[in-house]
This record gives structure tokens, sequence and C-alpha cells, in this order.
């Protein structure tokens, strides 16, 4: 296949026309946009990498996470957040990459600005030399043309009173035509004269032409070529930056491999032991029964009567000794003023029994 060349499609079969030319400048300026509108996209896509990268970095120094828990645990939340924070780092110098890349599509851009104005100027100025002389080449065409038809007037003039016309109108018709004839010479010399520099001008710039063609066909190559390797080398860094942010990632995993239920568990029981016996149970007490061993019940008879009167004690501070004293005491109270009644029908209640026997006691001892 034919490759497409501009020198070879880029023409008009009007003299005047600079479409051809003006359609490669259209579309060269349109690339030029094209990478200043990718330079600004890098520009912000540093911005916002550099934004997310401080962001990250803030967000490990400043925001606690997990800062209470222990042994294991402790160390991989660090290691966890020590490669958030070296993640953040990454996406700040790739901050960086991305501006010096949008520096270099700058330059780039540019330094195919300036050659290509080199090109632009001297093709004005054809164009110009060119519209310039085929101006003054068409009015030397009209003065030419006119200057025949004032010539060919003044020969018909001639012949028509060659027969009719005085001597002296006959002289006057030749002495028009001498001078018509004389001025469509000289206006024909100037036509093929401005013919000349036309054509010296048009080659001028047909070899111009191509020749801009040429180049303005090399800058784009080059330009298409540039854009492409810089989207190529954007991506190549995108994936850079997912590689190392996993490789930091991965070491969070591996630290968490590490983690140990059990360890931890361990651990905090090492640590914050308070004791292995849970407490006691919480037991009912009856208020008229204090007693944890109650005294076995004693019969009344004559038996009670042998042993004599319960010595009272003096110094020991039991429960049931106390009990049993004031007991006594009231029984001796009663002693004066004669012997209790006994009930008959009492309810079967540890209270009762114990009054009841108390005062069974208390009559043995006043019959003694």
């Amino acid at each position: 296949m034919k490759a497409s060349k501009f020198s070879e499609n880029f023409w008009c079969p009007h003299f005047l026309s600079t479409v051809g030319y003006d359609s490669i400048i259209h579309h060269l300026n349109e690339g030029r946009k094209n990478c200043k509108e990718f330079e600004d996209f890098l520009k912000e896509r540093a911005m916002i990498e550099e934004k997310y990268g401080k962001d990250l970095i803030n967000l490990c120094r400043k925001k606690p996470c997990g800062q209470s828990e222990n042994n294991t645990m402790k160390r991989a939340l660090e290691v966890f957040k020590q490669q958030i924070d070296n993640v953040g780092q990454s996406h700040l110098q790739l901050a960086q990459t991305l501006r010096e890349e949008a520096r270099k599509m700058e330059e780039f851009k540019e330094k195919q600005k300036i050659q290509r104005k080199k090109i632009e100027v001297l093709m004005d100025n054809m164009h110009k030399q060119k519209q310039l002389q085929y101006k003054k080449t068409m009015e030397a065409k009209k003065n030419y043309e006119q200057k025949c038809k004032d010539k060919d007037e003044a020969e018909q003039a001639v012949h028509r009173n060659a027969n009719i016309a005085t001597p002296k109108q006959q002289e006057k018709l030749f002495v028009k035509l001498a001078t018509s004839k004389t001025a469509a010479e000289d206006s024909d010399k100037m036509y093929l004269l401005n013919i000349s520099l036309l054509e010296k001008i048009r080659e001028d710039w047909q070899g111009e032409h191509i020749k801009a063609c040429e180049f303005f066909e090399i800058q784009e190559c080059e330009r298409i070529n540039y854009f492409r390797n810089a989207l190529w080398q954007h991506m190549n860094q995108l994936s850079l930056q997912c590689v190392i942010n996993d490789e930091m990632f991965e070491e969070v995993r591996k630290s968490l491999e590490m983690c140990s239920i059990e360890k931890d568990i361990e651990y905090f029981v090492a640590q914050k032991r308070t004791g292995q016996e849970p407490p006691a149970p919480i037991l009912y007490e009856n208020f008229y029964n204090s007693q944890r061993n109650p005294v076995p019940a004693r019969n009344p008879g004559p038996t009670v009567g042998r042993r004599g009167p319960l010595p009272i004690p003096q110094s020991q501070e039991d429960d049931d000794y106390s009990l049993v004293t004031e007991y006594n005491i009231i029984s001796n109270q009663y002693q004066r003023r004669g012997p209790l009644p006994i009930p008959q029908n009492i309810p079967e209640d540890d209270n009762y029994s114990l009054v009841t026997k108390c005062n069974i006691n208390s009559n043995h001892y006043q019959r003694n």
C-alpha cells in the first residue's frame, strides 16, 4: 500500500487557494492543543496524587487505629500503619514524577512550536508574494487586453475610412494606430514580465510548500510518537505504583500471618490476670437464727436437774453462749414471778422451739 504523504495530498487547483496548507496547519494546531490538554491532565493528576498522599500520611500519623492492642496484633498494626505511610510517600513521589512528565510535554510542545514558526512565517510570506504578484499580473493582463482592443479599433478605423477620409484625417488615424500598436506592445511586454515573475514565485512557493508539507509530516509523526510514548509511560508509572502498593500491602499481610490468637490471649491473661478463685455465693441468713452450728435440742427430764445450772460464760464472745445467757437471765426473772405456762400448739419453727426449750430448762432449774 502506498504511503499517504502530506506533499501529495494537500493541493488545490485554484491558484490563490491555501486550503491544503490551512488544513495541515489546523491539524497541527489541534495536535498541539491535545498535547496541552494532556499536560494539564498530568498536572491535575499530580495534584490529586499529592493530596491523596498527604491525606494518607496525616491519617496514619494523627488517627489512632487499634492503639490498645497487645502482642502480635499490636505489631501487625504497627506494620500496617507504617506501610500505609509508605504508600502515602510513594504517591507523593508519583505526583512529582507526573509533574516532571508534564514539564517534558510542555518543553516538547514549545520546541515544535518554535520549529513550526519559522516554516509558517516563510510560507505566509510566500503566500503574500504570490497573491500580490497574481494581482499585478491580472492588472497587466487587463491593461494588455485593453491596449490590444484599442489597436484593433484603430486598425478598423483606418480600413473603414481609407476611401472617404481626407488626407489629414487619414494621417490622424495612422498616428492613432501607431500609438495603439506601441501601447499594445508595451503592455504585452509588461504582461509577459509579470507572468514570468508570477511563475517564478509559483515555483518557489510550490517548492516551499512541498518542503513545508514534508517538515510538518515529520513533525506530526514525532508528535504522535511522543504523545503515544508519554501515555505509555504514564500507564507504566501507574502500574508501578500499583505494584509498589501491593508490595507494601503484602508486608501487612505477612505481619497478619504472624498474628497468633492464642499468644495474644495468653499475653493478655499474663499481664492483666486478677485471680483464679471466683467469689463465694451469698447464702441466706435467718435473722432469728444466727448460729452456724445449732445446739442439739435437750429433752426435759430429771437428767438436766442432776447436772445443775449451766455456767454463764464471762469472757468468750460466742453467739451460742450469749444467746443462752440472755435466755437464762429471762429465766431468772420468770423464776421470781412464777413458772411460765408451756404452750401446747406451737408451730414447728426454730424460733419457737428455741424459746420453748429454754423455758423448759428454766422450769427445771426452778424446781432444783
